[in-house]
């Protein structure tokens, strides 16, 4: 990790970030009309049966996953985030529940596993792990469908330094500053990433270069 900065302290540092940021997290919606487009993609993509939410944050795409799915378990590390998102979506088929990420294991599978700009908060030593987890809570032939800035989107961000390539630095509206993994992944490079790792992965880019949108399955999977 950059700087030396171990994993554990910085995503520690992450959870703290957006636990404090509960408060600010939906203006960035409010303001940018392209978030809100791209709400839209949801009815585009293969979302289907019982489908787990990673990181579901203040519950931005837990009601349009609830429309198309027959239950949704929405999974967030944050009790702050956890408590927006259940106040905004009230949907009979939505389980909320608080759990790490990083330390969590499915005790089910799902058919569908879903994340929004979460890829992105995921260290590149962590990726094999985290992979690892979509697969054990994949039903067989389940996928994994994932949004998240594109590439476009770095000139937004204060990188820790010039050469660091996965760690930002966020200031709050108290002036606090926070150290957060943000690692924006180029379409190409991610398949072929996924692809070592044992996924057959369709990504793209919308919106010229600003977002990504990746559809995956394990290799061995497909129906």
């Amino acid at each position: 990790m950059d700087h030396g900065l171990p994993d554990d302290a910085l995503l520690a540092e992450q959870q703290a970030y957006y636990r404090a940021r509960a408060p600010e997290y939906d203006r960035v919606y409010a303001e940018r009309e392209e978030l809100r487009n791209l709400l839209a993609e949801a009815d585009e993509l293969p979302i289907t049966g019982d489908v787990l939410e990673l990181a579901c944050g203040t519950g931005q795409w837990t009601g349009a996953l609830a429309e198309r799915a027959h239950s949704v378990t929405a999974l967030d590390a944050a009790a702050e985030t956890l408590d927006i998102a259940c106040a905004r979506v009230t949907s009979p088929n939505v389980l909320f529940t608080q759990a790490d990420v990083f330390t969590w294991h499915p005790s089910r599978r799902y058919d569908t596993v879903f994340f929004a700009y979460w890829l992105s908060h995921v260290p590149p030593s962590r990726l094999p792990a985290f992979w690892n987890t979509v697969r054990e809570a994949l039903a067989p032939h389940g996928k994994a469908i994932f949004i998240d800035d594109g590439p476009g989107e770095a000139w937004r961000e204060e990188f820790l330094t010039p050469q660091s390539a996965s760690t930002v630095v966020r200031q709050l509206d108290d002036g606090s500053r926070h150290r957060v993994v943000k690692v924006f992944h180029e379409p190409e490079t991610l398949t072929g990433d996924l692809a070592a790792l044992g996924w057959s992965a369709d990504v793209r880019l919308v919106g010229g270069r600003s977002f990504i949108v990746g559809v995956a399955e394990p290799v061995g999977e497909r129906g």
